[in-house]
């Protein structure tokens, strides 16, 4: 199977209210999502309710899309991430789909950001 590591160049957050969204026969209750895109790979992070059933995460690699279920608590620190953080790296795992992920690049220890001017 296969496995890609893309930058993440771009993303777009869409709130719902609520969307029932099936995956591989289970219900989630999405009520946001993240898309994060580079190149012509996309990983979609979709933050589901606190009281929603999480499918697996997967990766269709003819159509280089992966998905990827988080809490809605967690949305917050990681649009932070995507923010703050330079570079930001997409895991596309058809072989391990439960190690999909989303991780910065390496920085010293102690290193603050710099702030633009």
């Amino acid at each position: 199977m296969e496995v890609k590591v893309f930058e993440i160049k771009e993303y777009m957050i869409v709130w719902r209210q609520l969307e029932l969204l099936v995956v591989n026969t289970v219900t989630a209750k999405v009520r946001a999502l993240v898309r994060c895109t580079g190149g012509e790979h996309t990983l979609d992070v979709y933050f589901l309710a606190e009281d929603s059933v999480f499918p697996d995460p997967y990766y269709d690699a003819p159509n280089k899309k992966g998905a990827m279920f988080l809490n809605i608590r967690d949305i917050g620190p990681f649009v932070e991430m995507l923010r703050n953080e330079k570079p930001v790296y997409g895991h596309l795992r058809g072989d391990r789909p439960e190690w999909m992920s989303v991780t910065t690049g390496k920085e010293p220890v102690g290193e603050n950001e710099v702030e633009k001017a």
